[in-house]
């Protein structure tokens, strides 16, 4: 594809947040998901819909950090600490299936351990460079699964090609039953529910 090209002193910047902002924002969203959860005033029915956002949201948190954040991680600090991160995620996985006290702690875990990896990410990193990780992690978020799939490949290029496909098959299945998968859809009525 050709650009114009650009104009002596003028400094181009794609569109977009930084890999850090985007994930930084997310483990804030989780964390506050997880606080709600932790509510003993709330119904039964409430934490099933709490644990079900919650579940969704790191799926597909999960599955983009997988797919983009990791395989650029493992470059600039080796395979272990993936090895790591990926390990913690598999059994995030089995445990969102009954979320409790241990979801919660190991949600607080890996955001710790992430959040120290995106800052050394982004002190050998050119901005742009976490820009365009960022809207990867973005979009790929949209096609990723909104259930636990902790049997699932967590590594390139076997987790880009099924976590999109295991992702419309929980969508459906979202739809059908009704269930909420977005922190949003928690504050809304929902009447949308296919039968």
């Amino acid at each position: 594809m050709w650009l114009p090209p650009t104009p002596a002193g003028v400094t181009w910047r794609p569109g977009g947040r930084s890999v850090v902002e985007v994930l930084t924002e997310e483990h804030a969203t989780i964390a506050e998901l997880c606080e709600r959860l932790g509510d003993p005033a709330i119904t039964p029915h409430r934490r099933r819909e709490i644990a079900d956002v919650l579940a969704a949201t790191v799926s597909r948190h999960l599955s983009a950090e997988e797919q983009y954040l990791y395989p650029v991680i493992r470059k600039t600090r080796g395979p272990d600490a993936v090895d790591r991160e990926i390990a913690a995620a598999r059994t995030l996985r089995r445990a969102l299936r009954r979320p409790g006290p241990e979801v919660t702690r190991g949600l607080r875990e890996h955001a710790a351990s992430v959040e120290g990896m995106l800052a050394a990410l982004a002190a050998t990193t050119p901005t742009d460079e976490l820009i365009r990780l960022g809207n990867r992690v973005e979009i790929a978020e949209e096609a990723a699964p909104t259930r636990p799939h902790p049997k699932a490949p967590a590594t390139p290029p076997w987790n880009k090609i099924a976590d999109p496909a295991l992702g419309v098959l929980d969508r459906l299945r979202d739809a059908f039953t009704g269930r909420r998968t977005r922190p949003n859809d928690l504050d809304a009525r929902r009447e949308d529910r296919l039968f």
